[in-house]
């Protein structure tokens, strides 16, 4: 009977049938390419059609011969063992067949004896003695493509490369199916020893046993001299495409999801917030995606690992639109607006930190900084005081930094390498699908290795002016359309014993003027905002707000038009989305199904929505913020980008230009883009530079440049926003009101405050 008997570990047959292996859980893209991978071990299953015949082929001549011939046990191998261990005292591998070697990796067959009294020139025979009776057994239950599968998918070829999908990627950047015949040779001859043959760190000792194995295919007839000698002569090109879990794209989407998949139930005793744990316990009970792991279990009863379980997650996110928003981001940030950063900077009394913060507030900031760093926490856990952990602090060590143009080597003290940091510019962006809610897009940073801090889902910042079309469609909701006239004037509200009156942005000649609705939101004037929420109360506007999406605490007081509250990107995309979903708000979706590691569905998610706002409010709203880009703040993409089709959007910038947004908004895409510094204090000195329009909206329209480009994707300038049925608002807004004149219109919106 086949089990754990005085010889050794013998795995029993429902172990062969079902090999344990850690198999990395794979994330895909709508569009069927990998994006990620979650892993301990980074490997991915291939089938035999899977596998280049140079691979099949240069594998056997070097490890196997008479693999076809035998039944997992090579005789002559055999004979070998016995003589060199028996006779000759070696205590030495050899002789073993592929399948054998199979036994090794799949069943750990030498791992038992490891403590064992067995003496020394026997106790490898003990081994062997395991692998042989679980090579039969193999061979008994799988033909010789399924081992050579088995064997491919298990063995490990160095640098975190397990099975032969991860090493083709790893190595050539290619998949099993495509390796060229000099690339199959370097990875048969990486078996024997990953490390000594290593096309990376041994690249000489590479070539030499690749020519090695393509000798062994000569000998064995696999191929003919003139192509041996022809390929013998070839450089090894290999790119080495590392798989670390800090390489690739998408990595802040990762971990996202990660943490969504894996969360566990919500208890009130965990939380400091309760609106938190209110939200959280919303998404336990409503979201099948959040907790998933802690929801579903395996037939055995046990939960899923997304680390070794091999699941196969199929997200929304496409492949190329995630691609264009991370080059977006890269465009803009690292192509200009950092280095206007920088510059503005130089004049600084205490650069990145504006003139307006005192010695005190930078001091506290900056320990704070200090206190996040491994290297601090390295020092407190080995008793070094505060004093002298800030002198470590001030010594310069050499160190390798992030810059656009790729990592340096500097020699710089940790302090002035966090007052660095501080001054790079941190962008967070989402782009979703209307109707259906599947993200496209999901940049929480530009740099996971140096900038690991989500900016869509875990960072909030206020949002300035993008909050006030949600006032714009509690109008419409009662009644309003865009082309209703409104003195733009002072608007008073008590506060107690005492009144405020808010100041107002922008286009000051035509304060005291007749305006348009239309006209006060394409210019993001806070004379009209103040005006609705006079009319409507803040009460009301703070309840459609979490009624499209918003989940965050935003208090209802009557400053609510400046935005000072802080949001998700997350929850400002996908509540703008509810105006081209025709007023359907959509929670936001990221994963359609998930597959265990044979192919099985294990859970299938729909997304959740429900009515919002009335289908000809959005309507309404949408050519709102459609006159936002043809004569407001976000001009831009009509006059720079040329943009010539359907687009609506909101530019929003908080007070002293310390966070930059914009909202952006097409009949097939909603797409939000905030950009900032990781500190408040930290911005820019004027609205020219700090506006939303100048840091977030160009983000926007190189996205959306690319998106245009690729015919592939079915968006196009020509899509439209179809009109609600029986919609009979007139929507010419008049040019002239009261003898004005043409409005006159401004690009930047001035940067809300009271």
């Amino acid at each position: 009977m086949i089990g754990r008997g005085e010889i050794g570990y013998i795995p029993d047959f429902n172990e062969l049938e079902n090999p344990k292996n850690n198999l990395a859980s794979l994330i895909i893209t709508e569009d069927n390419q990998i994006l990620q991978k979650y892993f301990i071990e980074n490997r991915t299953f291939a089938v035999f059609e899977d596998l280049s015949p140079y691979l099949i082929d240069a594998l056997i001549a070097t490890e196997d011969i008479r693999f076809e011939r035998h039944s997992g046990i090579d005789a002559r191998g055999l004979a070998r063992v016995l003589f060199r261990t028996v006779l000759g005292g070696q205590n030495t591998g050899g002789g073993s067949t592929l399948t054998q070697q199979l036994a090794k990796n799949l069943y750990n067959t030498r791992e038992f004896q490891a403590k064992g009294k067995i003496r020394r020139n026997f106790q490898l025979i003990s081994f062997k003695f395991s692998e042989w009776v679980t090579a039969v057994q193999l061979e008994k239950h799988y033909t010789k493509r399924e081992i050579l599968v088995m064997y491919l998918n298990t063995v490990s070829f160095g640098h975190e490369a397990f099975g032969i999908r991860s090493a083709s990627q790893i190595f050539f950047n290619t998949s099993p199916d495509s390796l060229k015949l000099e690339e199959a040779a370097v990875l048969a001859g990486l078996l024997q020893a990953p490390t000594r043959y290593s096309t990376v760190v041994n690249p000489e000792n590479a070539l030499r046993r690749r020519n090695i194995v393509l000798n062994q295919m000569l000998k064995y007839g696999f191929l003919d001299e003139e192509v041996k000698d022809s390929v013998s002569q070839l450089p090894i090109i290999s790119g080495y495409y590392s798989q670390s879990h800090i390489s690739g794209q998408a990595n802040h989407f990762r971990d996202f999801l990660a943490k969504t998949l894996s969360a566990t139930h919500p208890f009130r005793e965990e939380y400091y917030s309760y609106r938190n744990y209110k939200n959280d316990s919303i998404k336990w009970e409503t979201n099948m995606l959040y907790g998933w792991t802690n929801k579903n279990f395996k037939p055995d009863g046990s939960k899923y690992n997304i680390y070794t379980d091999g699941l196969k997650i199929y997200t929304t996110i496409n492949f190329k639109m995630q691609e264009y928003a991370e080059k977006a981001v890269e465009m803009h940030l690292g192509g200009l607006l950092q280095d206007e950063f920088f510059v503005d900077r130089e004049v600084m009394i205490n650069p990145p930190f504006s003139d307006d913060l005192e010695e005190e507030d930078i001091e506290k900031i900056m320990d704070q900084a200090v206190r996040r760093t491994d290297r601090y926490r390295s020092l407190k856990a080995a008793g070094v005081e505060w004093e002298s952990i800030m002198e470590v602090f001030d010594v310069p060590v050499e160190m390798k930094v992030f810059t656009w143009n790729g990592d340096i080597d500097t020699i710089i003290s940790p302090m002035d390498s966090l007052k660095y940091y501080k001054h790079i510019l941190r962008a967070g962006m989402m782009a979703m699908e209307p109707n259906t809610g599947h993200v496209k897009a999901y940049i929480g940073g530009h740099n996971y290795k140096y900038f690991k801090y989500d900016q869509v889902t875990q960072g909030k910042r206020q949002v300035g002016s993008t909050i006030k079309p949600f006032m714009y469609t509690l109008a419409m909701q009662e009644g309003h359309t865009p082309c209703d006239i409104v003195q733009n004037v002072p608007v008073t509200f008590m506060d107690h014993d005492s009144t405020w009156t808010p100041r107002n942005s922008g286009n000051y000649d035509m304060e005291g003027k007749n305006v348009t609705l239309e006209w006060g939101l394409a210019n993001s004037v806070n004379y009209i905002s103040a005006w609705l929420v006079k009319r409507f109360g803040p009460q009301p506007v703070v309840d459609l707000m979490h009624k499209m999406g918003i989940k965050s605490q935003v208090d209802a007081v009557p400053s609510v038009i400046f935005g000072t509250s802080d949001i998700f990107v997350e929850e400002l995309v996908a509540a703008y989305n509810t105006f081209s979903s025709k007023g359907f708000y959509v929670e936001p979706v990221y994963v359609t199904k998930i597959e265990d590691r044979h192919g099985n569905i294990v859970s299938e998610f729909i997304p959740r929505q429900f009515e919002a706002i009335s289908d000809k409010s959005a309507y309404l709203m949408v050519r709102l913020l459609q006159n936002v880009v043809n004569q407001g703040t976000a001009q831009r993409l009509r006059y720079f980008f040329n943009f010539e089709g359907e687009l609506g959007g909101k530019t929003g910038t908080t007070q002293n230009q310390s966070d930059g947004w914009y909202m952006g908004i097409s009949p097939k895409l909603t797409a939000g883009v905030w950009v900032g510094a990781e500190d408040r204090s930290v911005r820019f000195e004027y609205l020219g530079q700090g506006s939303g329009s100048h840091m977030a909206l160009p983000i926007y329209g190189y996205f959306m440049q690319q998106i245009y480009a690729d015919s592939t994707l079915g968006i196009t300038q020509e899509d439209s926003w179809e009109e609600p049925i029986n919609f009979n608002v007139n929507l010419e807004c008049p040019e002239v009101v009261k003898g004005v004149g043409v409005l006159r219109n401004s690009m930047y919106e001035e940067p809300d405050e009271f």
